[in-house]
């Protein structure tokens, strides 16, 4: 079965990835963001034997094939080195993709991954990835002076001759990587050169920049309850908000407080300002008196946006429902892919009051 990149693309909105050259400090950023964020980070490298277990000789012999000891293994020409190498990366990209694919469904996960830019452009947008770049010139020394890889490091001083498999080793990476370092550094895409006069948290703020990350000061999550100053600084904020849609009759609602028995609305603040918000109700905008509730009205402002914030509201939402004693809890969209990302599954397609066709979702929140 092949799946066509505008699908894999759809399914990968929530990865973000970061990638690059050896040596260019890819797995340190990568870790260092996702502990300031709290996300998960996946290493391919770190993947690579699980993904062998996995594998067969007939689909993926380039991660099947054995060598006897590091003489064999660093006799190879360049040629042949370089191909087999290419060979792994081509062959456990599938089991990554599928990997991210599951890991993203509900939540961001940072990815550190071998890349080229041509293959970052069928699988994410240029926003959802970060070049980090090394000029590839004695990267076995600088390889194997890292403790992750003593492994490594244990295995080429175990050649005959040391000197000779290091120069092949040498010379195989520079001929695969010099091409992506220029490609990489002439083009569109966000790239860092490694500078080692800028600190880990420094290039890693400059990579979160570029992603559009920060973190909010004073965030919270909270109930909107009738004739409180927050209610009117909700009704001011819908009024102000970008949602033309709906923004009239959802300000109307707020302002008489249209809301009955455990109905209500909740927001997102950041430094005492309303930034999102969400409402649960037992009635929307669709003739389906018999489902409910509703997990409706989710908006971020525009500034907002990629922090993972409806993700925040949906779930205090759903915190709320399970409280007041219900099991699933029902979201309507007219777009597919989005709500999928938060645990949704989708159930069949409905019609609004106004004659437009939207989907209806479903989540079980026990």
């Amino acid at each position: 079965m092949i799946f066509q990149d505008n699908v894999i693309k759809e399914n990968l909105r929530n990865v973000y990835f970061i990638s690059g050259t050896p040596c260019a400090g890819k797995t340190t950023i990568t870790r260092a963001l996702g502990r300031k964020f709290g996300i998960p980070v996946y290493v391919i490298d770190d993947q690579f034997a699980i993904h062998q277990l996995m594998s067969d000789e007939a689909h993926q012999p380039n991660m099947n094939k054995s060598f006897k000891d590091a003489d064999e293994f660093f006799s190879r020409s360049v040629e042949e080195y370089k191909s087999w190498l290419l060979g792994n990366s081509r062959e456990q990209l599938d089991f990554v993709l599928l990997d991210l694919i599951r890991l993203s469904q509900d939540r961001v996960v940072l990815c550190d991954i071998h890349l080229i830019a041509e293959q970052a452009a069928k699988i994410t947008d240029p926003s959802r990835i970060a070049f980090l770049v090394k000029k590839p010139e004695d990267l076995v020394d600088a390889y194997i002076s890292r403790p992750d890889h003593q492994a490594f490091r244990d295995f080429i001083h175990s050649a005959s001759d040391y000197e000779k498999a290091k120069a092949t080793c040498n010379e195989t990476l520079y001929s695969l990587n010099i091409e992506r370092y220029n490609y990489i550094r002439n083009s569109e895409y966000f790239w860092l050169e490694r500078d080692d006069s800028r600190t880990v948290d420094e290039t890693a703020a400059l990579v979160e920049k570029h992603f559009g990350w920060r973190l909010l000061d004073n965030f919270t999550v909270r109930k909107v309850d009738p004739e409180t100053p927050l209610a009117e600084k909700l009704y001011a904020f819908v009024r102000n908000c970008s949602w033309t849609e709906v923004k009239d009759h959802l300000a109307d609602k707020i302002r008489d407080w249209e809301f009955t028995d455990w109905e209500t609305m909740f927001v997102a603040m950041a430094d005492d300002q309303i930034i999102g918000m969400v409402s649960v109700l037992k009635e929307d905008y669709y003739p389906l008196p018999d489902v409910y509730p509703w997990v409706s009205a989710v908006f971020v402002s525009e500034e907002y946006r990629g922090l993972r914030i409806s993700g925040k509201l949906i779930a205090c939402a759903n915190d709320y429902l399970r409280e007041n004693g219900f099991s699933k809890s029902y979201i309507p969209s007219g777009h597919a892919g989005l709500y999928e990302r938060y645990g949704y599954s989708y159930i069949r397609d409905i019609t609004n009051y106004g004659g437009v066709d939207d989907h209806l979702f479903v989540k079980n929140i026990r």
